[in-house]
Parts: structure tokens; sequence; C-alpha cells
């Protein structure tokens, strides 16, 4: 009877061991909540951001080693190549996040790489509207060329941009980003419950009323210049070196159109309807992914002789 019962107490400890193992295991992909679809989608948008962006950082580094000027221009695209380069660090780690299913990282370590998608995302805007401003300024003649006459001014100018941008967003997001609720360790990406403040939703808002606003602005007066240099040159504009470059402008706005506004858009549909269903979140992951794809400008800038 003895040898019985000891049999019987080691199957029902390992069965009770089997069922928690199942347990924990059905949990942990729960809290994974796209599905193998979403999951296959946001694989390949970063797939393809981390090579073309990768290709594109690399190649136009070395067209700047041989500027022997330093523009208002260039020194936008060389912080482009820096945001860019950024990001393109923290992207394998999405992409094993995706695969695997399982965040194996620590949770600072989740918040940082969640928080440099929106940090890439909104100093790629900034540089590019001081870029498309320089470049009007130039077309309007108010200045003949805008250049850094040291180099040193130009590392300033950026340096007052960066640690603009970091006294404002990156205590914004280490003190008060993913703290508003406790999230599962092996999960990451996911802090819609943040959402639930005012003055987060007050903030997002914002960001989507401005980007909106000055997208559309930015268009309005691409569109006028070129109407401006068509009638100009109306008989030969193809060969015209001022329409080609005017063209070329198109590339920013269109970058912000594109990958930078439909997120802004859905993002003011997603933050009324977060808890409605979850799907969403998966929805709204995709959306911001492609924002990732801005990183393949500096790719056509050197493809298209820019």
């Amino acid at each position: 009877l003895s040898v019985f019962f000891h049999f019987q107490n080691m199957y029902q400890e390992d069965f009770r061991n089997m069922t928690e193992g199942t347990r924990n295991s059905s949990d942990s992909s729960s809290a994974f909540i796209h599905t193998s679809t979403m999951s296959a989608i946001l694989v390949t948008v970063y797939s393809v951001a981390f090579a073309g962006g990768g290709i594109g950082s690399i190649t136009m580094s070395f067209v700047l080693l041989k500027m022997s000027t330093l523009s208002v221009t260039t020194t936008a695209i060389i912080n482009l190549v820096i945001v860019h380069s950024l990001l393109l660090f923290t992207v394998p780690f999405r992409l094993h996040y995706y695969v695997k299913k399982k965040w194996v990282f620590d949770m600072p370590f989740c918040k940082m790489v969640s928080a440099m998608v929106h940090i890439h995302m909104y100093l790629t805007f900034v540089f590019y509207v001081i870029t498309l401003v320089i470049r009007w300024l130039i077309f309007f003649q108010w200045k003949d060329k805008v250049e850094f006459y040291r180099k040193l001014h130009a590392i300033a100018a950026s340096a007052a941009v960066w640690v603009f941008v970091m006294v404002l967003g990156v205590p914004l997001f280490y003190f008060e980003y993913g703290r508003s609720g406790l999230y599962n360790n092996t999960t990451c990406f996911k802090f819609h419950k943040e959402l639930q403040h005012k003055s987060v939703k007050a903030l997002n808002y914002t960001l989507i009323v401005a980007v909106a606003l000055i997208s559309c602005v930015l268009l309005g007066l691409q569109i006028l210049i070129l109407v401006k240099v068509a009638r100009k040159f109306s008989t030969s504009l193809c060969s015209h070196q001022e329409f080609w470059a005017q063209v070329k402008n198109l590339i920013f706005i269109w970058v912000i159109i594109i990958w930078f506004l439909p997120y802004h858009l859905f993002r003011a549909y997603y933050i009324q309807h977060v808890s409605d269903f979850d799907q969403l979140e998966s929805y709204n992951e995709v959306f911001l992914s492609l924002t990732a794809l801005s990183c393949l400008d500096l790719l056509s800038f050197t493809l298209s002789g820019s």
C-alpha cells in the first residue's frame, strides 16, 4: 500500500506540473496578441527597413565624407543618417520578438526599443521640415546659399536640436512610458494602458494635429512652387535644373504623407477605441512599423542622385 500511495503521489505531482506548464505556456502565448498574419507583416516591414535603411545609411555616409563644405541641408542629412542608424540598431530586437513571440530581454530595454520608433519618427520629421524650409529660402532668393562656415557651427546647431529633443522627450519616456500598469515581462511594445490618462491623450492629439497641419502646409507650398516654376519655364520645363530640384523636394513630403501621416490619422481612431478589441492594437503596431520605412529615404536619395 505504501508503494501504491507513493506512485499515486508521484503521478499527481507530475500531472500538476504538466498542467501548470501548459497554463504558463498558454498565458505566455496569449500575452502575445499578434496573429501569424500580423507577425509576418511586422517581420517583413522591419526587415525591409533594416536592409534598405542599412544600405542607404552606409552609402550616404561615403557620399558625405567626400563633401568639403557643410550646408544646412547636408548637416540635416548627416543627422538623418544618425537618427536612422539609432533606429536600425533596435530593429533586430524587434524582429527577434516577433519571430519568437517572447521578450527575453529586460523591460527597461523594451521601453527603450519601443520609444526609439517614436523618437526616430519625430526627429526625422523635424529634419525634413528644416531641410525643406532651407531649400525654399534659397528658391525665393532670400538666401543665395545657407552654409556653415565652420564645422563647429554645424555641430553646435545639430547638438542644439538633439539637446532640445532629449530634454523634452527622454524624461517623458523614461518616467512616464509604461508606468501606468503592470505589464508581462515576456511581452513588449504593449503600453496601451497609458492612453487612459487625459494628459497622454492630450499629448497624442496635439502631435496628431501638428503633424497633419504641417504636412498639408508643406504639400501646399511645394505645389505652389512647382506651379511658379512651370509658369516660368513653360516652354522647356523638363530641361531646367530648378524644376527637377523642386521635384526632388517632393521625396521628403511624400515620405511624410505616405509613411508618417497614416499612422497619425489611425492613431486618432485608436485612442478612442483602444479598449474595444485586442486586434486593434495589432493594427496600430502595423501602422507604426510603416514609419520605419522612412529609413529608405537615404537609399532613394543616392539612387536618384539627389
